[in-house]
């Protein structure tokens, strides 16, 4: 059935589209976004961000040979001593870039121009690809931008030229005469597009970016963006992803956003109201999007991972505000890379977008912004829009620098600054007419990977934590000043940690989990913990089998989103916010959770003051739970309450049950209007906890009626665990009672 389904990749030349913008539809002020883009110029030479041709670590390479750099890329002859410098040279950025760099030919490694004419450029990409196509390399290569060829003047209109005559094929039954028309009309726009000629000639200073890739043996080493995309209801956001991902142009009512909704009310509606799952394939061998030749149906996700090199996964996010807790759990839980915030160019920024782009802020993820509907909007309303955009941006609370995207060449400069720095890009598009698509697919494409923003990493602190924590459960003391060395850090470092954000259960095979592989690495069959549940405990299970995109994969590696079917595990014993953590000989003890911890936050709107027992829900990570405030220490030790802006040090104690918490994860809590962003510090053990909520309480008691129950529930879970281990059997009812009958409760003081 696969061989009969007829598989394409999209026939846009991204090769020869150079720099070129068609012909503005409507007359907008962009003087400002020119201003910017001459100042990050300025700032940022091109060539710093983007890998060069020749670094400092191969100047005595180079300098030992009497070859320079455009010598072995123009005058290649297949010898052993160009082709090993240049293998080694790809190979070695390959690694360490994880599989993919950007390679800039237009410099020597002492800095002069090579002069590149369009013969040196034709020689260059002829090198290249058969360098690529080396045992050691296994690569692709693909040119992005030659920044000394001529201008095409159809270059925006590619992509809707393209599914425009895909539309008119697949309407020709249903409406001969309309499709004639449309036919006709599109043959006149080709024309009125076609660019002129220009005369070859030497252009110095001239420079071509290659994106290499290494073609992935298995669905295990395709490299993976994730996306976030969030915006204000009716913005487009699914319908953008439809126009995406299924390669056609929508109707204006909304035909590209259906096969991406999952429930019949979002059907009946038209709004997302849950979290959207789409990916963007793009081919091992040209770097084009993998899409379906028909083009009123989607190709199928293992079809896609068969045949991509790089995937894009698209988090489709509500824009509603009575969804605005699925939103942040999206975003907090789903590890995004990047937020792609969609804005309609006849609302502007106003609505939920605000507060999007504030999580987007609080979480540390880069943005950049989709403006959509430019079709339909006045230029008047656009030029505003623009204008409110670059003013939000701009000002202290965002602190980006807006760039407008207009061709291949702000496109290149954009993705090439875009995660380490203040780079903000803005695309205008239209799902309707295609205008701006191929620039928007073009810079997903070459994105690079965002693994430091997405998978929190273990510390020495949570050494030091989990330390503390079994030293309070034995009932021994621990100097706090003093830091765990050694293997046991190193240990908890390396420890596979799973983040469960989706649950499903399949018939006649069981119980599915997906997230996000936070640390470590994955492989079928290995023994995990599961927990915490709602008592605070860990549950032994393993790990059948692993699938990433829905396709079966041998290992999961830290930063995948992957799903697990778990053995003999019920729906009813895992929740959304569990982990699975690795179990080995090294990590046999049951992992340990706590109901409070202590983090740095920061308050960003409150409309009085917060103290001690305040509440609210917290988000963290893919934790997701109400929590009430213990103790509040302030820098200075003014006071013990704190106001918009102030920032402080808080203990918070989860009400309904315990969590397993990493250091140094982001958090968000939010109560009504109140929001506030923090960091965890560290997990309280049992000992601190008490003493905490006394404090809290004033001393009328030392804990409440829900903890002391799953402190008892705790007691009697270890005391029958070691028993069972003592005497080499099973536990029985009997015997458990037996046991805990010796146990004395913990009782309430008053």
């Amino acid at each position: 059935m696969m061989d009969k389904l007829g598989y394409r990749i999209s026939t846009l030349d991204i090769a020869s589209d150079n720099a070129a913008v068609p012909t503005a539809k409507y007359s907008i002020d962009t003087s400002l976004f020119d201003s910017l883009v001459d100042k990050v110029n300025e700032c940022s030479p091109c060539s710093d961000p983007v890998t060069n041709s020749a670094d400092p670590a191969d100047s005595s390479t180079a300098a030992a040979s009497t070859r320079t750099l455009k010598q072995r890329l123009t005058q290649f002859d297949d010898d052993a001593e160009d082709a090993k410098f240049l293998a080694d040279l790809l190979d070695r950025r390959l690694t360490e870039d994880r599989g993919e760099v950007m390679f800039e030919v237009g410099l020597e490694a002492d800095g002069s121009s090579m002069d590149l004419t369009d013969d040196d450029v034709a020689k260059v990409t002829a090198t290249l690809t058969k360098v690529v196509q080396m045992p050691q390399v296994a690569s692709f290569v693909q040119l992005l931008v030659d920044t000394g060829a001529p201008v095409s003047l159809q270059s925006e209109k590619t992509f809707a030229r393209e599914f425009s005559l895909a539309q008119i094929e697949s309407t020709s039954a249903a409406n001969p005469k309309r499709a004639g028309q449309a036919k006709a009309a599109n043959a006149v726009e080709q024309e009125k597009a076609m660019p002129t000629p220009a005369v070859p000639s030497l252009v110095r200073g001239r420079t071509a970016y290659y994106l290499i890739r290494r073609k992935p043996d298995g669905v295990e080493q395709i490299l993976e963006v994730r996306v976030a995309v969030v915006g204000n209801v009716d913005a487009g956001k699914s319908t953008m992803l439809g126009v995406l991902t299924q390669g056609r142009l929508d109707d204006g009512r909304g035909k590209a956003r259906v096969a991406l909704f999952r429930h019949q009310h979002e059907i009946e509606s038209g709004r997302t109201s849950s979290v959207g799952l789409e990916i963007l394939g793009f081919d091992k061998t040209t770097g084009a999007p993998v899409r379906h030749t028909d083009p009123n149906r989607k190709v199928s996700w293992d079809a896609v991972c068969e045949r991509s090199s790089k995937l894009i996964s698209f988090l489709d996010l509500a824009g509603h505000e009575k969804y605005l807790k699925t939103t942040v759990f999206g975003m907090a839980g789903g590890a995004p890379d990047y937020v792609m915030l969609m804005v309609a160019a006849n609302a502007g920024l106003s609505g939920m977008a605000k507060e999007h782009l504030g999580l987007a802020l609080a979480l540390g993820i880069p943005v950049f912004v989709v403006i959509t509907k430019i079709d339909m909007c006045p230029p008047n309303v656009l030029d505003g829009t623009l204008k409110q955009l670059t003013k939000v941006l701009r000002s202290s609370g965002c602190r980006k620098l807006p760039i407008a995207i207009r061709d291949r060449n702000s496109v290149l400069m954009a993705a090439s600054r875009f995660v380490g720095q203040r780079v903000c890009p803005i695309f205008q598009i239209s799902n309707v007419t295609g205008e701006g698509i191929d620039s928007l697919q073009t810079f997903l494409n070459v994105l690079p990977l965002n693994r430091c923003f997405s998978a929190p990493v273990s510390t020495p602190a949570q050494a030091n934590s989990d330390a503390t924590a079994a030293a309070a459960a034995k009932g021994k003391a621990v100097d706090k000043g003093k830091k765990v060395t050694g293997p046991a850090a190193g240990e908890v470092q390396a420890k596979m940690q799973f983040d469960i954000s989706e649950i499903f259960v399949v018939p006649f095979v069981g119980t599915i989990v997906s997230g996000v592989v936070s640390s470590g690495t994955l492989k079928p069959g290995d023994p995990v913990w599961l927990g915490p549940d709602y008592n605070g405990h860990f549950l032994q299970t393993a790990v059948r089998t692993i699938q990433r995109k829905r396709v079966d994969a041998q290992a999961a590696y830290t930063g995948q989103s992957v799903s697990l079917w778990l053995k003999k595990i019920t729906r009813s014993q895992v929740r959304k916010g569990m982990v699975l953590l690795g179990r080995n000989e090294q990590h046999s003890e049951e992992p340990y959770s706590s109901k409070s911890f202590e983090a740095e936050v920061v308050v960003l709107y409150h409309s009085t003051t917060i103290s001690s027992r305040y509440q609210a829900m917290v988000h963290c990570g893919s934790v997701r739970q109400t929590a009430r405030v213990l103790a509040i220490e302030q820098a200075d030790g003014s006071s013990e309450t704190l106001r918009t802006g102030d920032r402080a040090r808080v203990v918070f104690q989860f009400i309904r049950h315990p969590e397993y918490l990493t250091e140094g994860t982001r958090l968000i809590f939010r109560e009504g209007r109140t929001k506030g962003v923090g960091k965890v510090l560290r997990v309280l053990s049992k000992s601190e906890e008490f003493e905490a909520v006394s404090k809290a309480t004033k001393g009328t008691m030392v804990f409440d009626q829900r903890s002391l129950k799953v402190f008892n529930e705790g007691v009697r879970h270890k005391a029958v665990s070691a028993a069972n281990a003592a005497t080499g059997t099973s536990a029985t009812t009997a015997d458990s009672s037996a046991v805990t009958k010796k146990i004395p409760k913990l009782p309430m003081k008053s």
